[in-house]
């Protein structure tokens, strides 16, 4: 027996040991797609390298298996690094580079375009490669979590993926794929907000995100805080290759290769068991999840490149009746009120697209068709009983579908760049609304079925230019925007957005960039599509608008590609305007926070004004000597102001401080382990009205408390902090590799405050008791509602 186990692992290490990798691609010239010949790639800190041929393809044979970073350079052309590729031994690394024309005629000042800004957006740009979203620690490959690491974004301690960036709301962020706008990217999403318990994109596909979080180029449109722009894989061109992928709550497929010689494609499907999960552990709901994603890349020709884009999820999210074996009073009182809270919810989304790109000389035309689509219902039965259509207390269905057009053409030329364009949207909003009472002191009745159509178009030019060899850049531009949801939107004279940016280089490596611009964003559809009791579109007549965002940005930012590092400071200001607020409560819906369900179906005027204004600093080390890391401190103030409340109040979103730490560190044999420690400020809440709340007529009509909106965020939860650890070991076999690994959230447990539950006394049935001293009020009580729980996952990723 022991002869047999010393050749296993003999012949398992000869596997390791003397099988090698490979890394090919095609290296081309970003402007026309021409193949560059004879560039120089090399494989940094090593001997390896190569030389690209005449139709720009290179290959570069016995690598070990490892992370890289790979250079390529020429003359000409500005040199490009890409990081942590990580070589095997199943199959050869698909690596393909477009380099950007060099107009400097500073040749000892080199770069790496990894860190470099893009004329575009050369400030306030973060970005993330595929080898540092799977590793992440906490992240557990979802990459909502992997964001909230970078500077200005922060997080909540729940169970959900809220990204807040430099103190705006989360739907106040816009997400594009291959330049193809998706809408959603969480499951079970709150309609007119965002965010969500888990992500829906699969970083097997995901090859790097770019964060823009201000300095917006002219041709992206109607958001407020920030652009996520994500870059796919190409499918291989040589043959098939399948990941699977087994984690604690799904299972992962994820398949790739060519079909014929024009065209690749990219596909991935996953299936939650979490349902199976939360039963056994005893919570009261039970959420289910599917997604699927597409990516198939066709070059038609030389000059021509066609791309299709297809995401898409289906939610459910049932109701978890039965008893646990041992249950304390406070934890079974607990679980009854969430019960008498918590809707039967559905919800389904997808995505598609087409991207057309043309390439001549001195530049290319961008042709994008994409439609998207949410459906989202939600179904609640007093007591959750539906023998009855009385016990009935709402039926929620609503559906948002866009089809949208945008044509874009770039223009390059020695030093400058000019981009124009234009873009339309048709949307539909369809809703059907039963809701027994609005206000709890009401006995309004609201019953709606209707269907409401949008128009939006707009146009945008910008244009940079390099001074000084390349040490100053300006770019600037201007975009108009408008609609017929409002009287005001529908001029687009009223809403034109300038911007102009300025980056200066003041040594070799180090910059001083600035900006200022004006950006807008239409109001949520559950705003725009709300029709009162009579059928009218009430927000149109109140003449809604779109929300007017100022922005001022100041910064420096240091590299030294020598190290993979980086290092950036930047001041921010932002001023809102024309936000929507409350005609029922007079409050702004900045300050209503985000949670399951729905914000916006009511009411609205567009009266409320905002500021979020701050700083924030990074340093990030890219993968160098076997270590990497990003630290990120932010301070930032969000304040907004309520028509019926004088001056400026904290928003929901106002965290003040936030700090991330992450490392990780390489060992031998294909050990890695990572931790992430973060610190948020405590944000404001609004507590509830005990009084109001415990008047019987008032909790049956909707089994839950009222705010009491006369303290608007006036009390503020303490400070949250959180250690994520991961563990990660990886073996390349010949024809397939595997990855184990363990990633624990919470690692020691924190648990943070949040806003206490108002719940009933019930007795020994379920009963809810009555108010001893008054008949008319039941017997309410506070609960604690702390959030967190040490939360260890164990993954196994396969691939062949």
């Amino acid at each position: 027996m022991k002869p047999i186990l010393l050749l296993l692992a003999f012949v398992f290490f000869s596997f390791q040991a003397f099988t090698q990798g490979v890394i090919r691609g095609k290296i081309t010239n970003r402007v026309n797609n021409q193949p560059v010949a004879f560039a120089n790639v090399l494989v940094m800190r090593s001997e390896l390298g190569a030389i690209s041929d005449e139709n720009g393809f290179y290959e570069i044979t016995k690598v070990p298996p490892g992370l890289y970073n790979v250079r390529v350079s020429f003359v000409g052309f500005k040199t490009k690094t890409q990081f942590e590729i990580q070589v095997n031994l199943a199959k050869p690394v698909q690596l393909d580079f477009d380099l950007s024309e060099d107009a400097s005629e500073l040749s000892e000042v080199v770069v790496s375009s990894e860190y470099s800004r893009s004329e575009e957006t050369p400030l306030s740009v973060r970005k993330l490669n595929a080898n540092e979203i799977e590793r992440y620690p906490g992240g557990n490959r979802d990459i909502s979590r992997v964001i909230q690491s970078l500077p200005g974004v922060a997080s909540t301690p729940s169970f959900r993926n809220d990204i807040l960036i430099r103190g705006g709301a989360p739907n106040e962020n816009k997400f594009f794929i291959d330049e193809i706008e998706v809408p959603v990217i969480n499951h079970f999403a709150t309609q007119g907000s965002s965010g969500g318990p888990v992500g829906i994109l699969n970083v097997n596909l995901i090859k790097n995100v770019d964060l823009i979080a201000g300095g917006f180029p002219a041709n992206r449109m109607d958001a407020l805080s920030s652009f996520f722009e994500f870059q796919l894989k190409e499918g291989r061109r040589d043959k098939m290759a399948t990941q699977l992928t087994v984690g604690a709550s799904e299972l992962t497929l994820s398949n790739e290769g060519p079909i014929g010689e024009k065209t690749t494609y990219l596909l991935s499907a996953r299936r939650s068991y979490l349902q199976g999960l939360f039963k056994l552990i005893g919570l009261p709901f039970l959420p289910t999840f599917n997604d699927f994603q597409l990516k198939t890349t066709t070059k038609i020709n030389e000059k021509t490149e066609l791309t299709f884009i297809g995401v898409g999820a289906i939610d459910k999210f049932a109701l978890n009746e039965d008893v646990p074996d041992e249950e304390s009073q406070e934890d079974r009182e607990s679980r009854l009120y969430l019960l008498d809270v918590l809707p039967v919810q559905n919800q389904w989304n997808y995505a598609t697209g087409l991207k057309l790109k043309r390439f001549r000389e001195n530049g290319f035309w961008t042709f994008v068709m994409s439609r998207n689509m949410l459906n989202n219902h939600a179904v609640k039965y007093a007591g959750n009983d539906e023998s009855s259509e009385e016990n009935l207390l709402y039926d929620y269905l609503s559906q948002e579908s866009e089809n949208k057009f945008r044509a874009e053409n770039s223009i390059f030329k020695k030093g400058f760049t000019v981009k124009y364009g234009v873009n339309y949207e048709y949307s539909r909003y369809f809703i059907k609304n039963f809701d027994r009472s609005v206000l709890a002191s009401s006995e309004e009745v609201i019953n709606v079925e209707s269907t409401s159509n949008f128009n939006l178009y707009g146009g945008f030019v910008s244009a940079s230019k390099y001074f000084y060899d390349e040490r100053l850049l300006i770019t600037g531009g201007v975009r108009m925007d408008g609609a017929d949801f409002g009287k005001t939107a529908k001029n687009p004279f009223n809403q034109v957005s300038p911007r102009v940016s300025f980056s200066y280089q003041l040594k070799p490596n180090l910059f001083a960039t600035a900006n200022a611009g004006i950006y807008y964003q239409k109001p949520s559809y559950t705003v725009l599509g709300f029709k009162d009791s009579n059928g009218e579109l009430i927000n149109q007549v109140n003449d809604v608008r779109f929300i007017r965002n100022s922005q001022l940005i100041a910064g420096i930012e240091l590299l030294i590609p020598e190290k993979n590092r980086r290092l950036t400071a930047e001041a921010f200001y932002k001023k809102y305007s024309n936000y929507p607020s409350s005609v029922r409560n007079g409050i702004s819906l900045a300050n209503l926070g985000a949670d399951f369900g729905v914000i916006g179906n009511e009411p609205v005027e567009s009266n409320s004004e905002g500021r979020a204004y701050g700083l924030e600093m990074l340093a990030q080390q890219r993968l160098f000597n076997n270590f990497y890391g990003i630290a990120s401190l932010t301070l930032v103030r969000s304040e907004f102001t309520n028509p019926n409340t004088d001056g400026y109040i904290a928003s929901s979103w106002d965290n003040r401080f936030i700090v991330s730490l992450t490392a990780g560190k390489r060992f031998g044999n294909n050990w890695e382990i990572g931790a992430r420690w973060r610190f948020l400020g405590g944000t404001p809440y609004t507590p509830y009205d005990f009084e109001e709340s415990s008047l019987i007529r008032n909790w049956d009509l909707r089994n839950q408390p009222i705010l009491d909106f006369t303290q608007i965020n006036a009390v503020r939860l303490q400070g949250f902090h959180q250690m994520d650890v991961r563990l990660d070991k990886k073996y390349f076999f010949k024809k397939w590799n595997l990855n184990w690994y363990v990633d624990i959230q919470n690692a020691y447990n924190f648990k943070a405050e949040q806003p206490p539950s108002l719940v009933p006394v019930r007795d020994l049935e379920g009963n809810i008791l009555v108010d001893p001293s008054d008949p008319s009020r039941y017997h309410l009580k506070y609960l604690n509602n702390p959030a967190g729980t040490i939360l260890p996952t164990v993954g196994i990723i396969v691939e062949f």
